[in-house]
């Protein structure tokens, strides 16, 4: 699989997404490193149709469910519907069975959804009754966030969060990329013809996989990427502020993560070998949702953001 491609499909979800350049880069590290992200940030930030624009340019199944107090676990998963001419039941898949979903407002669902989605995420499954469904080998997870609005929301557990490949934090975009986005609405408005892509097929996405996997990764990052992960669980050898401020360490997940972003984005900008600034560039987000900070640490107004900080300042490369 030509790098090529990748780099078309990343200029059109750049062209379709204004202003989020982290976002489109990231959603293609996710899509490289098969994993699933969560995007938090305000409405209007064009979340939903960042993944439409992915699933444009792929060769992929894209649905959208919006996640409210009420949904059910079957509202995901499908449901087994009696068919009076055949004295039976027949399995109907849910949107879970679909390569990309988009969980809108993925806190504000209560526990037995978030349950069943867990599953899918974390196996490529799912249990209806005593039966098992297998997911579609491409199976891609974008959960969003409002940080604005949380009234009615259920905090996510964090065997939940640890799932997720990456957090990415959006913002509003710039003056210049707003304008920009005006006039794009306004074109998209007058002519509703959309651009013909040349869609990447599924294959060529698992080809993708492997040559992102057989990247070279010397001994010093693969020391690199564990020490910064030992940092998070073992602050008293580093110093007193990162001790006071961390109460819970990140899993070995977040070390597979790390391993697995920092390949993709070395592969995405044309590298076949990872260096010390592809860590640093998916840091952030693959560990922000993974460690606790404690009440001192809040007292002193310090987030994870500036804790991660901390880490990068302190940990040097082997």
């Amino acid at each position: 699989m030509a790098i090529e491609h990748f780099s078309s499909l990343k200029e059109h979800l750049s062209e379709q997404v204004i202003g989020q350049h982290a976002l489109v880069e990231n959603l293609l590290i996710a899509l490289l490193a098969n994993g699933h992200l969560i995007v938090e940030g305000p409405p209007g930030l064009a979340k939903t149709r960042a993944v439409n624009a992915l699933a444009d340019g792929v060769e992929a199944d894209f649905h959208r469910i919006q996640f409210t107090p009420d949904l059910l676990p079957a509202d995901l998963t499908g449901t087994d519907i009696y068919r009076p001419e055949d004295g039976t039941f027949v399995f109907q898949s849910g949107p879970l069975f679909r390569n990309l979903v988009l969980a809108d407002e993925i806190n504000r669902a209560p526990a037995k959804v978030q349950s069943a989605l867990l599953e899918a995420m974390a196996e490529g499954q799912v249990t209806v009754g005593r039966n098992t469904y297998q997911l579609p080998e491409l199976f891609l997870v974008m959960a969003t966030q409002n940080p604005i609005e949380q009234e009615g929301t259920y905090p996510l557990p964090e065997a939940q969060l640890d799932r997720f490949l990456m957090h990415i934090e959006i913002d509003y975009p710039d003056a210049a990329s707003e304008l920009e986005i005006l006039r794009l609405n306004r074109g998209e408005a007058i002519n509703k013809n959309k651009k013909q892509l040349s869609q990447i097929s599924q294959q060529d996405i698992f080809s993708a996989r492997e040559q992102v996997l057989s990247i070279h990764m010397a001994p010093a990052i693969e020391q690199y990427i564990v020490d910064l992960i030992m940092a998070t669980r073992q602050p008293e050898k580093y110093d007193d502020k990162l001790k006071n401020w961390l109460a819970y360490g990140a899993s070995p997940r977040a070390t597979i993560a790390l391993d697995r972003c920092s390949r993709a984005r070395a592969w995405l900008h044309g590298r076949d070998f990872v260096g010390p600034e592809d860590v640093q560039a998916v840091f952030h987000n693959v560990l922000r949702h993974r460690i606790l900070l404690t009440y001192q640490a809040e007292a002193e107004g310090i987030n994870s953001n500036q804790l991660l900080d901390h880490i990068l300042s302190l940990v040097a490369v082997a």
